[in-house]
């Protein structure tokens, strides 16, 4: 009797729709997407060497603090607010409601945008995106921003401009509902922190002795390590936004390796034509801008598109980062040229490039019988451009306003290690 009871529960527990639902997550989805995340929170340490190695010396635990600082500060942030408003329910397709306000709900259930994965997870592999964005954007004032002003601008623009651009593409928004395509963030990571770094460097002006005094990258073996811990962990940035161990994220996997080794080959022939040698910077620079452009059409081109992709990057970017000189905005280790002008052209390459007979769930693009997906694409990019740019500047305009964003001048001649934090990175 006792054996049939539990029988009896056993089969009742089996048919309950919890259980229902627990079956239809994946462990091989679930382990790919754990170790992807681990994979894109390392990309912002290895930011922080790559953008460290490029400042002068009396700088670089200042420029480190801005991304190691982030983790921590943006992560709660997402915990509290971030995750509700970019994947909470839709409010006018331009922002989430308050559904999972400190998590509320997130457990370890399937996820409501991903059923094989639980939905913990998947908020916190998003929640990896969201940490390095803010963080990408450190690089434009870098040598020149207080730091209290710096993590109050980071949780304000956050919350103000990523959550709802996120929202926008992947959450339910109008960009999503416009049919454009971005696989892996080049919209919502490059696009929104390139542009608000041009925004940044336009109110925080140029560092003291710009653009007369030489400012050489003091450790340039720091930013090689960097950029080849960014290469390493994009490969979950981009493959693992398939959401799935399976094909889909291979051919990302591969498209993304294949775009940064074109890009790094063709800066560096751009260099050596202009310059007469090709540099370190320069293939770091552009593996870097690679990686950027086919971040948006990793899971929806071929190796061949991504070859293409990533070849015209390396040279675009390499002539974008020479303009700001033309230009005369400081974007101190190049932002705007590599993350907003790669993102874009990532973009709008997504809508001449993409097929369906690599993503059956994307769209067919120019090459494939398909122009207007050029044109959705750009409707995202200039509409992300707008919004982060003039957003961005309220919010620093806001900050500088009631607290100040700048060193003073003799803390920035001092160098911002010791007037900010007190310490010194090299003491011999």
């Amino acid at each position: 009797m006792r054996s049939k009871t539990f029988a009896a529960i056993a089969v009742a527990l089996l048919a309950s729709p919890a259980a229902a639902a627990e079956s239809t997550i994946d462990k091989g989805d679930t382990a790919w997407i754990l170790a992807s995340s681990a994979l894109v929170l390392f990309m912002t340490p290895g930011l922080a060497l790559f953008y460290g190695g490029m400042t002068r010396q009396k700088n670089i635990l200042s420029t480190l603090m801005h991304s190691i600082f982030m983790i921590g500060i943006i992560s709660v942030q997402w915990a509290v607010i971030g995750y509700t408003l970019a994947f909470g329910s839709d409010i006018g397709s331009f922002v989430g409601g308050m559904d999972y306000f400190m998590l509320n709900g997130v457990g370890l259930g399937p996820s409501p945008i991903a059923d094989n994965l639980p939905d913990l997870l998947f908020m916190m592999f998003q929640g990896m995106f969201a940490i390095i964005t803010p963080a990408l954007i450190t690089g434009a004032f870098a040598e020149r921003m207080r730091f209290v002003p710096f993590a109050v601008f980071s949780v304000l623009w956050a919350t103000f401009v990523y959550d709802p651009i996120c929202h926008w593409v992947w959450g339910g928004g109008w960009i999503g509902d416009l049919g454009a395509l971005d696989f892996a963030g080049g919209t919502v990571v490059h696009i929104s922190s390139g542009t608000a770094a041009l925004a940044a460097a336009i109110v925080l002006g140029r560092r003291l002795g710009w653009p007369n005094e030489p400012m050489p990258p003091h450790n340039l073996p720091l930013t090689v390590l960097g950029a080849g811990i960014l290469w390493f962990g994009w490969f979950g940035f981009n493959a693992g936004s398939a959401l799935a161990a399976d094909g889909l994220a291979a051919s990302a996997f591969v498209t993304t390796h294949m775009a940064a080794a074109a890009a790094t080959v063709t800066w560096g022939i751009a260099e050596h034509l202009q310059r007469g040698k090709a540099s370190m910077l320069g293939a770091a620079s552009g593996a870097v801008a690679g990686l950027v452009a086919i971040t948006p059409a990793a899971g929806f081109v071929t190796v061949n598109g991504a070859l293409v992709i990533g070849g015209i990057a390396g040279v675009l970017c390499y002539l974008a980062v020479s303009w700001k000189f033309k230009l005369g905005y400081d974007d101190s280790l190049d932002v705007v040229g590599v993350h907003g002008v790669g993102g874009s052209w990532g973009a709008i390459a997504t809508g001449i490039f993409a097929t369906t007979a690599v993503n059956p769930g994307g769209a067919d693009g120019l090459l494939a019988g398909n122009p207007g997906l050029v044109w959705t694409q750009f409707i995202s990019v200039v509409a992300t451009m707008a919004y982060s740019f003039i957003v961005t500047l309220v919010l620093l305009k806001l900050v500088d306003a009631t607290m100040g964003l700048r060193a003073d001048q003799e803390d920035e001649i001092q160098g911002l290690d010791l007037s900010q934090h007190g310490e010194r990175a090299y003491t011999s």
